[in-house]
């Protein structure tokens, strides 16, 4: 059975869907590929123990606390490759970012076919959990802040929540 919920957030209304056992999605509600491949009208508008924890989440992110991310259980409903480019998203230190090009050669580390940072792009613009897995920490290899799913202004104001230097966020913007 699919939950869904909202929460306001200060960066405008997020959708939560999730399932008995982690979270499925996180969109800010106006976001490009809101609902992934999800038929969200067939979700219960409902909380559950989940949603619960990712709202709690979400409040002392939001508050400019570090929540730790592995606790929320998650679950992306991706391709293999998409699910190996979240992985790495995953290990992004809070209040870092690390460039597409970065998470082509440690995805290459691991696996016999290579990747581009093309193809990691496509990967980190289709993630369909925002912010806890947090592609809005990858940049340009030359520092600039490029599409965010949610829209370049989200992604500047995710990184500052964070600590990220304002200075290098209005230098690296395009």
């Amino acid at each position: 059975m699919l939950f869904k919920t909202t929460y306001d957030s200060p960066l405008k209304e997020i959708t939560i869907l999730t399932n008995e056992k982690s979270l499925l999605g996180l969109w800010f509600t106006d976001q490009k590929y809101f609902g992934a491949k999800f038929n969200l009208d067939e979700a219960t508008n409902q909380t559950n123990v989940i949603s619960k924890k990712v709202i709690a989440w979400l409040d002392a992110y939001f508050a400019g606390h570090q929540p730790d991310a592995t606790s929320i259980p998650v679950d992306p409903k991706v391709t293999p490759y998409r699910r190996s480019v979240s992985t790495i998203l995953q290990q992004i230190p809070y209040g870092q970012v690390w460039t597409y090009k970065q998470i082509a050669e440690k995805l290459n580390q691991r696996q016999t076919h290579q990747t581009s940072a093309r193809a990691v792009g496509g990967a980190v613009g289709h993630n369909p959990i925002s912010i806890i897995i947090p592609c809005h920490r990858v940049v340009g290899s030359d520092g600039n802040l490029t599409g965010y799913a949610g829209g370049i202004d989200r992604k500047i104001a995710l990184l500052e929540l964070e600590g990220f230097s304002h200075d290098n966020l209005i230098k690296h913007h395009i």
